[in-house]
């Protein structure tokens, strides 16, 4: 991993593995790390790196980009995203090479200046618009929102390389090989799921678009900016992320409980209970308050049914569910069915809240929505079964 390594035709990956940062963007827990992808083309008349790495990683990106350049200069770089993870080095490639010329779109040069003080050698492309670097001529599309405004991919039309910036990524650093051929997919495809859920999931009414965009394309492979590249896969990839910005889920159940003492964790069992009696294989039960909201995410995108239930706390909605909900509401997600229920002591304020959001959300509510007063009877318990079992055959 301390080598460039040749992933095409006159290309090179100069990336860096991360298993420093706990967090992605300070939020989404990275238990394997995550990888940097960045790269070089190597033409007869001009050399191209597609962004850069996390700034702390200059030594170990400058060695391996100089490995690739084999005693060329550096003639463009191709801004794709700035976000700092994608171009944390560009001031340094700039002291480097001072006649370096940046390549982006209308909406990246404000940015540029913003987070590098650069607004001079910069060169502003469209949808559409090439380069020529001879004998590899790339070919520039914007992807507003997937996830900044200035998103851009680039296609080498040579080679069939499509550098695809976030989409297609995730989470998760090189363990061996970088390449899907290398690997299982069991390997990538959860880790592209979680991202997908939480960096790119918000925006899958314009992904849509970007595919219908990108069909155009006589793409051969995709290298994404984080996680896997891809050489093998192209079409598994390419119907995961339409399966996926569909919002086309798999049988089976997310039953997310909030509790404090172990009441509507009770509830939340019987309601597992009566989704495996309706023949329910994967049912995945997590508590709210000791679960990342990553892997909840991923796992009410991949699945049809979500359960959500909750404690009242001083009147509301449990604070760790609330968060969730927020979560939710900001991504909308579609195609599902919905089961709710509440507990209380003092007040009330759970099950209203969970039927706001309910309406918010425009999901399929499945009945009985079941409210329980302190600790849950017997009588409590088989109204959360028969919840399970309607969430069961609603899937069927």
């Amino acid at each position: 991993m301390y080598k460039a390594i040749q992933a095409g035709k006159d290309t090179w990956w100069v990336g860096v593995n991360d298993k420093e940062t706990d967090k992605f963007e300070s939020l989404w827990p990275l238990p394997q790390g995550v990888a940097y992808n960045a790269y070089v083309i190597i033409g007869t008349t001009a050399t191209v790196a597609i962004d850069t790495v996390k700034g702390p990683y200059l030594d170990e990106y400058y060695n391996k980009l100089l490995q690739a350049l084999n005693g060329r200069t550096l003639n463009y770089l191709v801004i794709n995203h700035m976000e700092p993870d994608h171009a944390g080095l560009i001031s340094q490639l700039k002291a480097k090479w001072p006649a370096l010329k940046f390549i982006g779109n209308a909406k990246t040069m404000p940015l540029l200046k913003g987070y590098h003080g650069i607004s001079d050698d910069v060169i502003t492309v469209k949808d559409g618009d090439t380069l020529d670097l001879g004998g590899h001529v790339l070919k520039f599309a914007t992807v507003p929102m997937l996830h900044w405004p200035e998103s851009m991919v680039t296609f080498d039309t040579t080679t069939g390389i499509l550098f695809s910036n976030d989409s297609f990524g995730g989470f998760g650093a090189h363990e061996g090989g970088i390449f899907d051929d290398e690997k299982t997919n069991s390997r990538w495809e959860d880790e592209m799921l979680r991202y997908y859920a939480c960096i790119v999931g918000k925006y899958s009414n314009i992904v849509q678009v970007a595919l219908k965009k990108l069909s155009a394309l006589n793409i051969e492979y995709i290298y994404p900016s984080h996680g896997t590249l891809f050489r093998e896969n192209i079409k598994q990839v390419i119907s995961l992320y339409d399966k996926w910005s569909k919002f086309e889920s798999e049988k089976g159940a997310v039953v997310v409980y909030g509790s404090m003492y172990g009441n509507t964790r009770r509830m939340a069992e019987a309601v597992c209970t009566g989704l495996s009696k309706a023949k329910v294989k994967d049912v995945r039960l997590y508590d709210v308050s000791r679960t990342d909201p990553s892997y909840l995410l991923r796992d009410i995108w991949k699945f049809k049914a979500l359960a959500l239930l909750s404690c009242t706390y001083n009147t509301q909605l449990y604070p760790p569910m609330e968060a969730l909900c927020s979560k939710l509401l900001s991504r909308m997600p579609k195609n599902k069915i919905l089961g709710l229920a509440g507990s209380y002591s003092w007040s009330k304020g759970a099950l209203t809240a969970l039927q706001g959001f309910a309406e918010k959300v425009k999901l399929e509510v499945v009945d009985p929505q079941v409210e329980v007063f302190t600790s849950p009877t017997e009588e409590d318990l088989q109204k959360c079964c028969e919840l399970g079992q309607n969430l069961g055959e609603a899937l069927a």
